[in-house]
Parts: C-alpha cells; sequence; structure tokens
C-alpha cells in the first residue's frame, strides 16, 4: 500500500468517526448527564448517581406514557408490516394499469413533513370522530410506517427468483399455499426487519402523536411536556433509556436482514 493510499484510507477514518461524533455527541452528553448527581448538566460531574432513573421508575405518569408508546409501536408495527408485505408483493407479482401512481401514493407518506402530516391526520380522525384516543395514534403511526416495510420487504422479494412460486403451482400448490410455503419463508428475514424498524419508528415518533393523542400521551409527548415546565435531569434518563430500546430494536432489524443477505448469497 502506498503513502497516497495510506493517507486515503487514514482521511477516510478521520471522515467516518467524525461524522459518529457528530451525529452521537449529544446522545452520550444525554447518558452521561443522566448519572450525575447533580440536577444541572455541567462539567465535571458531581459525582455518579442512579436518583434520576429512580424517579421516572417510580412516577405513575411515566409508566403510563411507556405503556401506551408499546402499544402504539406493537400494533403499529404489525399491522404496518403486514400491509407493507402485501403492497410489497403486489409490486412484485402484478403488473397493472396506474401501477406506477400506486406506487407512488403507496411511499408517500414519509415524504411529507411530519407537522403537515399530523395536522392532516388531526383534521381527517375529528371529522370521522376517532381524534384524541390510543387508536387514533396507531392509525397514523400506521400510515406512517407501512412504507418504510414495503420497501424493506420489496428489496427482499427482488431477490427471489418467480419461477420459484411459479414452479409451486405448476406442483399443484395453491396461491395460498405458495404463499405460505414459498414466498413467506423466504422473506421472513425482511419481515421481522421491517417489524422491528416500524416499531422504533413508531416508538420514537413525536410531531404526529402530539397532535392526535389527546390525553393518551406516548413517551416522546410526556418528554416535550416536561421540558416546558422545567429543565429536569429526568429528561436525560428518558431519554436514554427511550434510545436504549430504539437503538436495541434497529441492530436487531439490520443484523437479521444482513444475515439473510450472506445467507442468499452463500446459496448463489
Amino acid at each position: 500500500m502506498s503513502s497516497t493510499q495510506k493517507l486515503a484510507r487514514a482521511s477516510l477514518w478521520f471522515y467516518v468517526l467524525l461524522v459518529y461524533g457528530f451525529v452521537f455527541a449529544p446522545i452520550l452528553a444525554s447518558f452521561v448527564f443522566s448519572l450525575n448527581a447533580d440536577r444541572f448538566p455541567t462539567l465535571p460531574l458531581a459525582g455518579l448517581s442512579f436518583e434520576w432513573y429512580r424517579e421516572i421508575l417510580n412516577d405513575p405518569g411515566v409508566w403510563t406514557a411507556f405503556g401506551n408508546s408499546v402499544k402504539v409501536a406493537l400494533v403499529s408495527g404489525s399491522v404496518a408490516t403486514f400491509l407493507g408485505f402485501g403492497a410489497a408483493y403486489t409490486d412484485y407479482r402484478f403488473n397493472f394499469v396506474g401501477k406506477k401512481v400506486y406506487l407512488a401514493l403507496a411511499l408517500l407518506p414519509p415524504t411529507v413533513p411530519l407537522v403537515i402530516f399530523g395536522l392532516a391526520m388531526l383534521a381527517f380522525l375529528s371529522r370521522v370522530s376517532l381524534a384524541g384516543y390510543l387508536h387514533s395514534v396507531m392509525i397514523s403511526h400506521i400510515v406512517l410506517c407501512t412504507p418504510f416495510a414495503m420497501a424493506l420487504i420489496r428489496i427482499r422479494l427482488a431477490q427471489m427468483d418467480p419461477a420459484l412460486e411459479e414452479a409451486a403451482w405448476n406442483l399443484g400448490a395453491s396461491r395460498w399455499r405458495a404463499m405460505a410455503s414459498v414466498v413467506l419463508p423466504f422473506a421472513a428475514p425482511a419481515v421481522i426487519s421491517a417489524w422491528c424498524l416500524t416499531m422504533a419508528v413508531s416508538f420514537d415518533e413525536f410531531a404526529i402523536a402530539w397532535f392526535v393523542s389527546g390525553l393518551n400521551e406516548t413517551v416522546p409527548v410526556v418528554v416535550l411536556q416536561t421540558l416546558q415546565g422545567t429543565v429536569s435531569p429526568r429528561i436525560n434518563a428518558i431519554g436514554s433509556l427511550v434510545f436504549s430500546l430504539s437503538i436495541l430494536l434497529v441492530v436487531i432489524a439490520q443484523v437479521v436482514y444482513m444475515r439473510s443477505g450472506r445467507q442468499a448469497r452463500t446459496a448463489q
């Protein structure tokens, strides 16, 4: 390796570390200050303490919000993954008039600014008398998360030979049997990844939940309302726990998807 190549590699590593530092420094600071014995986020630390974690664990409001977030994430992730699989399979298997419009509309929600999206969902749900409930947040998050699931599963289906499903039909399998025996096992890693990813998106989402949740607050909504009242060190503890859970879901999704990719390359 020449000196020029070594310099280029070192510059690349420096750039990557710089980007990661820029992205994760605020999160790391929040985690560190969540362990600070002093209520003010200053350096040097007054000492290590789990006081703020104990306070939020003893707060019934935080537990209620956490329960709401978990319910919304589970329902939204499950339904969004189901709908995303159906949309991805429709795109993979069928050609029909207006398919481009269908795909454009299916992938549209994440491109809309979240504040505009939240206002639109609030107006629509209010008109049909569904605003202000926990299932209002679920419906909104399903609309938001389905395109993510569709995109992830569609990438996986693109790697499957269409002849496999057609061979199952020729051997006498019904469409549902071929779906259960051929398509779903092949798409399973992407389905699991999509489920984890959509739950993470739903769990972290704030703007839409703030508009449509009413009194059924989720964790991000509680965090903002706490910040509006005062600067509390409990926010650092809540943020650290929420970030840890979200990053765990994303890591699971990434690991499952990468393992499926390696298995596909090995099979080839």
